[in-house]
């Protein structure tokens, strides 16, 4: 299980460059300058992915077993993190023709709700089923539990701004991924010294 959904991951992060695509028109600076919102969407997404990745490798790294209610939830993850692709493309075409914008910002804030709800399930799940290895509750599954609840409720926040101001949603994604992957406990414990 671990090994096919390290593969998918794997595979979704990596196609996502193909969906950066340059404008046709202006000068080969103009045109890679242009090009923004693509960067922006890929950064993103690759960091959500890779989020996702760190979240599901913990998960799996606490489980004893899994039962086939566990790997079907599983395999609607892997779904999804493979559909992320498409809504990257869309959301970067539509932040950069304009056209369409809320309801691809939307389609992207939806997906990446439900990458991080399905991330919620599983966890869920194994806590629920004891497939976890018993008294292996540490401060840090405890706060990744509080952080994957957060998050939950941030994209739901995002996904509604996105209705009227598509933009600063697509800001919001960039700043919740930022907060997925940037470890800011550790940051501040090397930075101020504290335990």
């Amino acid at each position: 299980m671990e090994a096919f959904s390290d593969g998918v991951f794997a595979i979704a992060a990596t196609l996502l460059v193909l969906e950066i695509d340059l404008p046709l028109h202006g000068s080969p600076l103009e045109r890679a300058l242009n090009a923004w919102p693509g960067y922006l969407a890929y950064i993103a997404s690759f960091l959500t992915i890779g989020a996702a990745w760190l979240t599901h490798s913990a998960l799996t790294d606490r489980l004893t077993r899994a039962d086939p209610l566990f790997m079907r939830i599983n395999l609607v993850l892997l779904l999804v993190v493979a559909f992320l692709p498409f809504p990257t493309r869309v959301v970067a075409e539509a932040l950069h023709s304009g056209n369409g914008e809320r309801v691809f910002v939307t389609m992207y804030g939806l997906t990446l709700l439900a990458i991080r709800a399905l991330l919620f399930a599983l966890d869920e799940y194994a806590s629920r089923e004891q497939l976890y290895v018993r008294d292996n509750e540490t401060d840090e599954s405890r706060m990744e539990g509080r952080k994957l609840l957060s998050v939950l409720i941030g994209y739901v926040i995002a996904i509604l701004v996105g209705l009227a101001l598509p933009r600063l949603a697509g800001l919001f994604y960039f700043g919740i991924a930022i907060y997925l992957i940037v470890p800011f406990r550790q940051v501040a414990r090397l930075l101020f010294g504290r335990a």
